[in-house]
C-alpha cells in the first residue's frame, strides 16, 4: 500500500477528495476550503500523482487499499467521499469492496464502465520532453503546445511541473507508471457487487462521460444513486460551475440518514 498525501481542512465529519488523472489535491483546494466549513476535508493526492509516493503497480483495488490505509491511519471507521474521473472510480471501487466504511458518495462526471483513450496524447506529449533542456516554465509551455493547443488543458498539466533539489524542473506525476497502467485504468471499476448506501453522481451537461445509456449501469451497482446534471459544465464540472457544484454537493453530503 501506498501511504497517500493529503491536505487537510476545516473539523467535523470526514470527507475524502479524490482527484482525477494527472491531476493533485491543490486543483481541489478551493473547494476543500468551503467544504472544510462542516467537514474535516482530506484532499488526497492518489497513487503516482502530487506528492504521493511513486509505484509501478496501479489499479482500482490496489488505488482502493492505499485510501483505506489512510482512513485506518488517521482513526476513521467511517467517512463522506467525493471522487472525480479517476477518482471517482476510485471511490466506486471503495464503496463496493468497503461499504461499511462509506457514509455517502458523490461520484462527478464518471461512470462505472470501459472508456476510450482519451488522454494518450496529453501523457505522450509529457514523457516527450527532454526537461533537463529547459530553464523556464514558459519555454516548456510552448513546447506543450506543439501537440497541445489547448490553453487551458497545458495550465491543467503544468500544474504538476516542479523542480528538484539542484532546481532542475521535473514532474511531479509518475508519468512511465500511468501510461503502463492506463489501459487498465480506462476499463470499468472491477469490484462486483452493489453498494446500499446514498451515492450522487453529478454530471456536466457538456460532458458525454455520464450517458443516458450509462443509467442502468449505474443504478445496478449503486440502486440508491440520484443523477444531477450542471448546466453548462463539461467534464471539469467543479471548475466549471464551481458555485453550483458546491451548492449540489453540499446539500446532499448534510443530507441526515
Amino acid at each position: 500500500m501506498a501511504t497517500l498525501h493529503y491536505q487537510s481542512y476545516g473539523a467535523g465529519e470526514p470527507l475524502i477528495v479524490l482527484h482525477g488523472l494527472l491531476g493533485m489535491s491543490d486543483n481541489w483546494a478551493t473547494l476543500s476550503r468551503r467544504f472544510g466549513d462542516t467537514f474535516r476535508v482530506l484532499a488526497v493526492d492518489l497513487r503516482n500523482h502530487g506528492k504521493s509516493p511513486h509505484g509501478g503497480e496501479m489499479n482500482y483495488e490496489v488505488m482502493a487499499g492505499d485510501v483505506r490505509e489512510l482512513l485506518q491511519r488517521e482513526g476513521i471507521a467511517r467517512a463522506r467521499m467525493l471522487g472525480h474521473s479517476l477518482g471517482g472510480k476510485v471511490a466506486m471501487q471503495f464503496a463496493l469492496m468497503f461499504p461499511p466504511m462509506i457514509e455517502r458518495l458523490v461520484v462527478v462526471d464518471i461512470a462505472p464502465r470501459d472508456y476510450a483513450p482519451q488522454h494518450t496524447e496529453l501523457i505522450d506529449a509529457m514523457l516527450s520532453l527532454d526537461l533537463a533542456r529547459f530553464t523556464q516554465r514558459q519555454q516548456i509551455d510552448e513546447a506543450l503546445a506543439v501537440r497541445i493547443p489547448q490553453l487551458h488543458l497545458r495550465q491543467f498539466l503544468l500544474k504538476n511541473l516542479g523542480r528538484d533539489e539542484s532546481g532542475a524542473f521535473r514532474w511531479k506525476v509518475n508519468l512511465p507508471a500511468i501510461r503502463q497502467s492506463y489501459e487498465r485504468l480506462n476499463q470499468a471499476p472491477p469490484a462486483t457487487g452493489s453498494f446500499a448506501g446514498k451515492v450522487l453522481f453529478v454530471r456536466g451537461t457538456r460532458s458525454d462521460y455520464i450517458r443516458a445509456e450509462d443509467e442502468a449501469a449505474i443504478r445496478q451497482r449503486f440502486p440508491r444513486a440520484d443523477i444531477v446534471d450542471i448546466a453548462g459544465a463539461g467534464h471539469w464540472v467543479h471548475a466549471d460551475a464551481p458555485e453550483e457544484f458546491f451548492r449540489v454537493c453540499h446539500a446532499f453530503l448534510n443530507q441526515p440518514g
